[in-house]
């Protein structure tokens, strides 16, 4: 059996609407996914934002009618241009959305292989294994792979990390797997929290990994912060991220355009010794060491 697939690109505000729309036109499934790899970093409370650009995908029999779908489409104003149309083999829907997941390096030794590539015997290094799909980040964002880099450069082995804004669970997971004792993974986002949960247990540093909200983190002094959010939140939570760190302990910084970086310094000079900054496109990341 064969399968009609059809993409729509979409919009935030835009997303309900063609969900609904395509299941009421005889959709089996609709899945939404990102249509440009944008982080959503740190969410406010009970909230379930989507990408700014967004792709739609409703999959079909195959004895779909085509031209009565573009016409029904057309009819509520989805231009030509925003869909695409592909006839899927039988089960070649289930692993579709594999194909663009590759394995990736960051730095010397720190790789990302998606759950359905399995490493070479040979491959050298640490080693991560990273469900795709889930909706917070895959590593190919600056910002994650600014911090990834960094991670693969430093010895973490014993030591305490609270990885903040945990997302998908990659910082925090990379931590655990370079020898870190206790790594507390923080988000807003119950679902996030669980995709931490399920990509820990994937990469089986379950018993070094604690999932939790920013009001359950007990009063630790982390070795080492990392911060993968906005440049907004990071200011506001200078002073928290300072006592949540020991002294000459590391704080990290990224989710900060680099015409941001200057406040970033600014606001954390006052209560810390900056270590130094680094850039990749348009995104930096900033070290800072506590007193």
């Amino acid at each position: 059996m064969s399968w009609l697939q059809v993409k729509i690109t979409s919009t935030d505000s835009q997303v309900e609407a063609i969900d609904e729309l395509l299941l009421e036109l005889g959709a089996l499934s609709v899945t939404v996914v990102d249509a440009a790899d944008q982080p959503l970093l740190e969410p406010d409370p009970q909230t379930h934002p989507l990408w700014d650009q967004a792709i739609v995908i409703g999959l079909y029999a195959e004895d779909t009618d085509q031209t009565f779908l573009a016409l029904q489409l057309a009819a509520a104003g989805i231009a030509t241009e925003r869909i695409s149309y592909e006839q899927l083999a039988d089960q070649q829907w289930e692993t579709a959305w594999m194909d663009s997941y590759q394995p990736m390096q960051f730095g010397k030794r720190l790789w990302i292989y998606p759950s359905h590539i399995e490493p070479e015997a040979q491959q050298d290094g640490v080693i991560i294994r990273l469900n795709p799909g889930l909706a917070f980040g895959s590593g190919t964002h600056p910002t994650t792979r600014l911090c990834l880099e960094w991670i693969d450069q430093v010895e973490l082995s014993g030591q305490t990390v609270i990885d903040f804004g945990c997302g998908s669970g990659i910082l925090a997971i990379a931590c655990a797997l370079k020898g870190a004792d206790k790594v507390y993974a923080v988000d807003h986002d119950d679902q996030a929290l669980q995709a931490t949960e399920n990509n820990a247990q994937l990469n089986q540093v379950s018993d070094r990994i604690v999932v939790a909200a920013p009001s359950q983190l007990p009063a630790v002094k982390a070795d080492v912060l990392l911060a993968n959010i906005l440049a907004g939140p990071l200011i506001e939570l200078a002073p928290s991220f300072v006592d949540l760190t020991r002294a000459g302990g590391a704080i990290v910084l990224s989710g900060i355009l680099n015409s941001q970086l200057t406040s970033l310094e600014i606001a954390y000079s006052k209560l810390t010794h900056l270590q130094g900054h680094a850039s990749h496109e348009d995104w930096a990341r900033l070290v800072v060491e506590t007193a």
